[in-house]
């Protein structure tokens, strides 16, 4: 039986919910990058936080959601860095699993950043580094698997 997230919500009270990415295809490409162990970090820009996007806290657990908005995972955050995005280093840009090089991070999250509100390379960005607490395995293939528990 496929959860819903109140279901989550009552196992993860403090949870927040988002998606990866911004159209349907990256939302599923990146949860597949997270479900093969390649994609252990994700940035956003903090003007999204402060317009009040839920900001990642250390140790709590939160629900990535499918691009229509069923459970997909359930991450724990477990590092934060709040900094310049042309300062991003390349074993950050790695941890993304998005990319090769840190160029490539720069080209692919620039256009990123500019399709969603604009880009600057002095743009202040959250990096956040997680860990897969459980795949709620809604895509086919990914049977429902828990990682750890609450």
């Amino acid at each position: 039986m496929i959860e819903d997230v109140r279901a989550l919500k009552r196992r993860y009270p403090t949870a927040e919910t988002f998606r990866f990415g911004d159209s349907a295809a990256s939302s599923a490409a990146l949860l597949a990058l997270v479900r093969s162990g390649k994609k252990v970090a994700t940035c956003g820009a903090l003007r999204d936080f402060q317009a009040g996007e839920p900001m990642p806290v250390i140790g709590r657990r939160d629900i990535a959601l499918n691009w229509d908005d069923t459970p997909a995972l359930v991450i724990e955050t477990v590092a934060l860095v709040r900094c310049r995005f042309d300062a991003v280093t390349e074993a950050m840009a790695r941890a993304e699993g998005e990319d090769e090089s840190l160029e490539g991070w720069r080209a692919g999250h620039g256009a990123y950043f500019a399709r969603n509100g604009g880009f600057s390379p002095d743009m202040q960005i959250v990096w956040e580094r997680f860990r897969l607490v459980e795949d709620l395995g809604r895509e086919a293939g990914f049977p429902n698997t828990r990682l750890s528990g609450p």
